[in-house]
């Protein structure tokens, strides 16, 4: 039987691959303690093999995944930055991988000083006064500083009704905006892709609760005109997010409180090194301005003495966003991370990083079209509009990319670009990979001449071939049935 079949097709009655030992607590322990109602009448349809065949399965598995550690991953708005593994060392000691979030806090004091340092450390690298850490996600984290908004603006009597979103936006930016209960107000960027101070005053009124922009942007450029949106906003009585998602271009350079910013989100998992993908794990804190601070999530960690505490005890909070206090392994891992850099390493990162895509943009900029032909930040974004002229659109490119051995960019977004390839190196890649990287998409170009085919059908090397994507879509098939 081929390795490339499902664990369940694999499964033959009868085969086990563990065994349980005898409990104290009898062989009907299940029937006098669960109720008849919340029992399964019949048992879990899941697969019998043994213990072998199980482990090759998944490590085969493994050996088609593409992750950092394999490989350069340019997916762009995503800071795939190498995890340094002294981070995961530290993250599994078994005094913070073994710890119950129930526990006393005399019993969690190593953590909460942990967390309470942490949060003191993204403070200051951002320039805020308080930083909560218990959004798991940068869209939870995102969520978590709009209602923090909302619970400000509801506590001085203006409740209002809307936020203004620039045309660049990071998708989950509307989204958030409509679980918070406000509405999406869009704003147009300029043609030189940041958005315009002027414009911002158009919209902003004194219905409008704020503006969310991702600085640097989407496109990788820096909002040049940051102090002057945040006089418009704060004038009319309104309030500034900014998305940290490309905060790796700016640690050490830039701090978003000092523009001007009321809320920040982190994508921990982004900027401070610590494994993402394939759905978590996250970590998405968020920091405020004094002024905000009252309404952070509950609890926050204090420290009186030389004790550290989890403070339930505050009324203007919004609560909890998250059944317990965040993705704990994480907050290890970026402090690791933060601790091992300093502040003097954290700005070498965002400088690499910036290098490194500045100078794989001059490298390919000639082939594939550049929208914005200036200094970019940490990443930047091409256009497969010359290609697409010729046959090939920026999903043939990704695609084709695959059999390169790389990860595809990130493709079709920001919606703003057509034919869109978002590319971020970060700092972490040696020229070398870059040079090896931009002779790929230059090989790739020049195939759509001499061998249209060979782009238009890839990937040829992959497991799996070309999907049917339209059909993914739109038929929900998401249980074996053997």
């Amino acid at each position: 039987m081929s390795e490339d079949v499902l664990i369940y097709e694999k499964s033959r009655p009868g085969r086990t691959g563990f065994s349980l030992a005898a409990t104290a607590a009898g062989d009907d322990a299940v029937d006098r303690l669960i109720p008849a109602s919340f029992r399964r009448h019949d048992p879990p349809a899941l697969p019998e093999i043994s213990e072998p065949e199980a482990v090759r399965h998944y490590v085969n598995l493994s050996t088609k995944n593409h992750h950092i550690d394999k490989g350069f991953y340019p997916l762009g708005s995503c800071t795939m930055k190498y995890n340094p593994k002294v981070n995961e060392a530290v993250a599994t000691l078994p005094g913070f991988a073994r710890l119950h979030p129930l526990q006393p806090d005399e019993d969690c004091q190593g953590a909460l000083e942990l967390m309470y340092h942490l949060a003191a450390m993204l403070a200051d690298i951002t320039g805020f006064a308080r930083v909560s850490l218990q959004p798991v996600a940068g869209a939870h984290g995102e969520l978590t500083g709009l209602l923090v908004m909302r619970a400000a603006m509801i506590k001085r009597g203006n409740v209002r009704k809307k936020i203004i979103i620039p045309d660049s936006a990071h998708g989950t930016n509307p989204a958030s905006v409509i679980l918070a209960g406000y509405e999406v107000v869009q704003v147009k960027s300029t043609d030189a892709g940041t958005l315009a101070a002027a414009d911002v005053a158009a919209v902003m009124d004194e219905d409008t609760a704020g503006i969310m922009i991702t600085n640097p942007n989407t496109l990788g450029l820096f909002e040049s005109e940051i102090a002057k949106i945040a006089e418009v906003v704060h004038a009319k009585g309104g309030l500034l997010y900014m998305d940290g998602a490309n905060l790796n271009a700016l640690l050490g350079q830039a701090k978003p409180a000092e523009m001007g910013y009321d809320v920040l989100h982190f994508n921990l998992h982004k900027t401070f090194s610590t494994p993402h993908g394939g759905g978590g794990p996250g970590a998405g804190g968020i920091a405020v301005t004094r002024d905000l601070a009252p309404f952070l999530p509950s609890p926050l960690v204090e420290k009186e003495g030389g004790r550290y505490y989890l403070n339930h005890d505050r009324p203007d909070s919004i609560g909890r966003v998250h059944n317990f206090h965040g993705n704990f392994a994480n907050m290890v891992r970026g402090y690791a991370y933060i601790r091992q850099m300093g502040a003097p390493g954290l700005k070498d990162a965002s400088t690499n990083a910036v290098l490194n895509a500045n100078y794989l943009m001059k490298l390919l900029k000639d082939r594939y079209e550049l929208p914005h032909d200036t200094t970019c930040q940490h990443e930047f974004v091409l256009s497969a509009s010359r290609q697409k002229k010729r046959g090939a659109k920026a999903a043939d490119v990704a695609k084709r990319l695959l059999d390169y051995g790389y990860h595809a960019p990130t493709i079709y977004f920001p919606l703003i670009v057509h034919e869109a390839i978002m590319i971020e190196p970060t700092e972490t890649e040696s020229k070398e990979a870059l040079d090896r990287f931009a002779e790929a998409m230059i090989a790739i170009d020049r195939e759509i001449d001499e061998n249209l085919e060979t782009v238009t059908s890839a990937p040829r090397t992959t497991p799996v071939r070309r999907l049917d994507e339209v059909r993914a879509t739109k038929t929900l098939d998401i249980k074996y049935v053997g």
